[in-house]
């Protein structure tokens, strides 16, 4: 008993240092987490940047645009959103997430999905690695919420407060999934407005988060997705617009795939009328996320954040109104449907910057996660950290020169009563028989950005192994397919660079792709390990 009263002091002064340890380790960890930046992205929904969709958004442009660095050259890896989103997040190219389109049995938002790449997404990441606190609202997957793959009660790993949206993009009328639950919103404009609704949740995230840690926050809007309702103090706007009449508006597309030669030309009244009235209401429903994004920033100005936080403004894909005579959707590979707005402020980005190099969303995550500090080589993304490039320290001469937009084609496998003519194997068609879609218009290109050349070429998974090369520089409209009068040579190149980026994974989806002289060009090589499909594509 003696010999324990002894060592008594003894024990307590060794506790009392365990635990000034513990504190101090604890507190060095709270230090280094609280100086790292705050990250918020806004990402669109089809908004485009090539027919004007920016034009609207007066708000935004000033806030982030003249507050930071404006991208003239950002592309998505797929212009459809479920791809898109799921490269967003994973920052890998589609043949790598396996998410090929909107459906659940094309891996979107399946359990498949959940398992194999939602654990792998920066969010993630920036959780269980980083420190970060993170915040999703709005918009995630378009088969998020399917019973089939665990409904609302699903919450995606990498999230500490959740508020999904079930399905695909609306205004009124929808279910939330908040941390789980459903909460049920109809059709009151002051309770129930989707962008007003995600506005003011990542107002009451930013007012009540915890200020001793970094947080990441990404806001999903619907706008500007069909079906376009607008906010009631805007939907007067804008009465006289018009969708642009650009040189490829309305013309007949005779050197392309047969699924845009397809399309009426001229186009029908009526076709013009429908695609000008949702031009307009895109605009409309537009000004609602942009007062979304003054009152963002206005709440991190406020709270003293808005010098230690990265705001990110983008979309998941671009958009089409009459181009080629095709109403209106996304999905083809032409520069409307896969250049998107990107624009981006926060520490040490210069104000009112521009620049022309070449990015894609599948550089998104590895970006951010840069921003954070986190190692972006541990990770298998494709993509590349442009934070250099927002820096101004990038070397613009070695920067990546070409990348990929892989798409795959969906389409019915009975024919379109209304439009028996065409036969099974289309999608998306119009009443006057126009179709955006089919299980054909399947597709990769190598979109090659440079100082020497501004060139796209496309080869399509169809029984003829349809090619099409523009060049962008002379002709931006893409109006003349130069696939039967380009040099060999070049051919050549760009469809060996187009086989090494379909094949490619992480590191090498970053590296040049070295030219092998000894190498024939044979397009027909390009999709030989998806002949299993071929069988019920449509005859081009």
């Amino acid at each position: 008993m003696s010999s324990i009263r002894l060592n008594l002091p003894t024990l307590l002064n060794c506790l009392l240092i365990c635990v000034t340890l513990l504190l101090n380790n604890r507190c060095c960890v709270v230090a280094k987490w609280y100086h790292r930046p705050n990250v918020v992205l806004i990402l669109t929904d089809d908004l485009d940047v090539v027919i004007g969709g920016m034009t609207p958004l007066n708000k935004t442009k000033k806030l982030i645009g003249e507050a930071g660095i404006t991208f003239t050259n950002a592309f998505v890896a797929s212009p459809l959103c479920c791809p898109s989103r799921a490269s967003i997040l994973t920052g890998k190219y589609p043949h790598n997430h396996h998410v090929i389109n909107n459906t659940l049995e094309g891996n979107c938002s399946s359990t498949a999905w959940q398992k194999t790449q939602e654990p792998k997404t920066f969010p993630a990441l920036l959780q269980a690695y980083a420190g970060y606190q993170t915040f999703f609202a709005g918009k995630y997957l378009n088969q998020y919420g399917n019973p089939d793959a665990g409904g609302v009660e699903h919450v995606p790993l990498g999230w500490d407060y959740w508020v999904g949206l079930e399905r695909n993009s609306r205004y009124y009328n929808y279910t939330l999934s908040v941390n789980g639950k459903p909460k049920k919103h109809g059709g009151n404009y002051s309770e129930d407005y989707l962008t007003d609704v995600l506005t003011n949740m990542s107002l009451d995230f930013l007012q009540y988060k915890s200020n001793y840690r970094p947080f990441f926050m990404m806001v999903s809007t619907p706008a500007p997705h069909a079906p376009w309702t607008p906010a009631p103090q805007y939907q007067d706007r804008f009465k006289d617009l018009k969708a642009p009449r650009d040189p490829n508006f309305n013309v007949h597309g005779k050197d392309k795939h047969w699924l845009i030669r397809q399309a009426k030309t001229p186009m029908t009244n009526s076709s013009i009328e429908l695609l000008d009235e949702a031009y307009r209401k895109r605009w409309r429903t537009l000004l609602s996320v942009d007062d979304l994004v003054e009152k963002v920033v206005k709440r991190l100005e406020v709270r003293g954040e808005l010098d230690n936080t990265y705001i990110i403004f983008t979309s998941d894909n671009g958009y089409h109104t009459g181009q080629f005579s095709l109403p209106l959707d996304k999905r083809q590979l032409y520069e409307s449907d896969i250049r998107v707005p990107l624009l981006i402020r926060g520490p040490n980005i210069k104000p009112n910057q521009t620049t022309g190099l070449a990015v894609q969303n599948v550089d998104l995550g590895p970006t951010i996660l840069d921003m954070a500090g986190y190692n972006v080589s541990k990770t298998a993304m494709d993509g590349m950290s442009f934070l250099s490039v927002l820096e101004g320290s990038v070397n613009s001469t070695t920067w990546r020169t070409d990348f990929l937009v892989e798409y795959e084609g969906e389409g019915s496998n009975v024919s379109d009563p209304a439009c028996p003519l065409l036969g099974p194997g289309v999608s998306v068609c119009f009443p006057d028989c126009v179709c955006e879609d089919s299980f054909n218009n399947t597709y990769a290109c190598v979109r090659t950005v440079a100082p020497s050349a501004n060139l796209q070429y496309c080869e399509f998974d169809d029984n003829e192994v349809f090619v099409e090369v523009y060049n962008i520089t002379v002709d931006p409209y893409q109006l003349i397919n130069l696939a039967k009068t380009i040099d060999q040579e070049v051919l050549e190149k760009m469809n060996h660079r187009l086989m090494m980026l379909q094949s490619c994974s992480g590191q090498s989806c970053r590296t040049p792709g070295v030219y092998d002289t000894r190498y024939t060009f044979d397009p027909h090589l390009m999709f030989s390990n998806r002949s299993h499909r071929r069988n019920r594509l449509r005859r081009a």
